[in-house]
């Protein structure tokens, strides 16, 4: 995946994530940012890597965005690895 189709996957996770009343918040409160803060700086891939990586800690979040979204459940996950700071560290 490239970093483009990665940006993509994203953004449409992050509107999925804003249009969850439940999540919204809790992202917003664990990443400081305000709602002002969220929508200007929304295309940037470093935030878009971030808000993958929220949704990635818990399986029913991903579950949940990718049936809603019509992705393969695996897509976000590559989608990280396809942004800043998402490449896997192989410590051997």
């Amino acid at each position: 995946m490239d970093s483009e189709q990665a940006q993509i996957i994203a953004l449409a996770s992050l509107n999925w994530l804003i249009a969850n009343d439940d999540l919204r918040g809790i992202f917003l409160g664990s990443s400081g940012l305000s709602p002002e803060d969220l929508m200007a700086r929304a295309a940037e891939p470093e935030l878009l890597g971030s808000v993958l990586d929220f949704i990635l800690m818990d399986d029913s979040w991903v579950v949940s965005c990718c049936d809603s979204l019509g992705y393969p459940y695996e897509n976000l996950q590559r989608a990280r690895m396809a942004l800043p700071g998402g490449q896997q560290v192989h410590w051997t």
